[in-house]
């Protein structure tokens, strides 16, 4: 993995699965070997390696060495790295927001008086008669 579309793209995936999310859950809480994490789950063990390779090869989280465990332990970057590609989205959709709560707004201040017309009236008569040509 090279781009960073490449590390969100493994991000999103190792997401994707609510296992891996439950598991993600676990490890906000602290440290916890395969074991650990396997006993809440109706899943085999290996299955669960299965789930923490996927978690790991995303950069979400680390095995460490203690002893003969290897307790796995949240990172939190991949984390970090979607929350700021969301966050170039959020303004986006706070734009469209603002326009929607203007719409709203005009709309809920009733009709224009008589021989005024609202910019939003103005604009829907003019692509209605730019139609019938």
């Amino acid at each position: 993995m090279d781009t960073a579309s490449d590390h969100l793209n493994a991000t999103f995936l190792a997401l994707a699965d609510p296992t891996r999310r439950a598991i993600l859950a676990r490890l906000a809480l602290g440290e916890a070997s395969v074991a650990e994490l396997t006993e809440p789950f109706e899943i085999s063990q290996p299955a669960v390696s299965k789930h923490l390779k996927i978690l790991e090869r995303a950069g979400l989280i680390s095995a460490g060495h203690d002893r003969q465990r290897r307790p796995r332990r949240i990172e939190g970057r991949p984390l970090a790295e979607v929350h700021a590609w969301l966050e170039s989205y959020r303004e986006i959709w706070e734009h469209n927001f603002q326009r929607l709560d203007a719409l709203l707004a005009e709309l809920q201040a009733g009709p224009a008086p008589k021989g005024r017309t609202s910019p939003r009236q103005a604009r829907r008569r003019t692509t209605t008669t730019k139609g019938r040509r």
